[in-house]
């Protein structure tokens, strides 16, 4: 066994750039132990990780909030929070080919919000899955549970309430980004017996689950965007002063 002082005073060999062998070759102690003492007393910037902010003694809320609105928005959306066969979670954000922008933004909103500040891409058909893996994603997401999320309540805490409330465009942005669409609706008219052909701009949002929906709406509201809902499922914004607030603010997908 070696004190503290002892493993401290190799460990500073090491971070003047030595290699592992060489001081283990001038202080008789084994890579093995050294490797060790580094996770464990004085991790590397690249092993080092961040600690989970909902874990701390006092909780507190993401560094980057607006991030958070805009990746709570499409996690609300096209993602899901799964279990790990042996531990830990992975938070998948679905994202279409067409739109290389979004996935772009969706990434990094992913290694922005994920304590390991890590994100990967995993390709499938026709799509791409964000994927952030860490222990932490179901205190960052407590909507987390097990089934569907349209089968569930979806409930915000009253910390992810004052993130919402402080950039509701980000979290309107993230849930068109995932389950929304900016479309050119076209009708014809018979003026004066002349048949007109018109072409205006509307934004879509559909989602299963009445709770979601109520959050993108409630949320509209607070941003003074007028919206419709022609069905179960879907939430409708066509009057040209409100799109225009929308375009301002999130855009069509890219």
């Amino acid at each position: 066994m070696h004190d503290i002082g002892t493993r401290k005073r190799v460990l500073a060999l090491v971070g003047q750039g030595r290699s592992l062998n060489s001081v283990s070759k001038e202080t008789g102690i084994s890579r093995a132990a050294i490797r060790s003492w580094q996770t464990r007393i004085d991790p590397s910037p690249r092993m080092r990780v961040s600690p989970c902010v909902r874990c701390r003694p006092a909780p507190s809320p993401p560094e980057d909030t607006a991030a958070y609105a805009y990746l709570l928005g499409l996690y609300l959306g096209d993602g899901c929070v799964s279990a790990h066969p042996r531990s830990g979670y992975y938070l998948r954000i679905a994202c279409a080919d067409a739109w290389p922008g979004l996935i772009d933004a969706c990434e990094a909103a992913v290694r922005t919000i994920n304590p390991a500040q890590r994100a990967y891409r995993v390709q499938a058909q026709g799509y791409v899955s964000v994927v952030g893996y860490s222990h932490h994603w179901p205190c960052l997401f407590p909507q987390y549970g097990p089934g569907k999320k349209h089968e569930r309540s979806i409930v915000l805490d009253g910390w992810q309430r004052e993130i919402v409330d402080a950039h509701p465009w980000e979290f309107i942005r993230g849930l068109v980004h995932s389950d929304g669409c900016r479309i050119t609706n076209w009708t014809e008219k018979v003026i004066a017996g002349e048949r007109r052909h018109y072409e205006y701009p509307r934004y879509f949002f559909s989602n299963l689950s009445p709770d979601i929906r109520q959050l993108f709406t409630d949320t509209l509201d607070k941003v003074g965007v007028d919206w419709k809902q022609p069905n179960t499922r879907n939430i409708s914004v066509a009057r040209k002063a409100s799109v225009a607030l929308m375009d301002v603010h999130v855009g069509p997908k890219h």
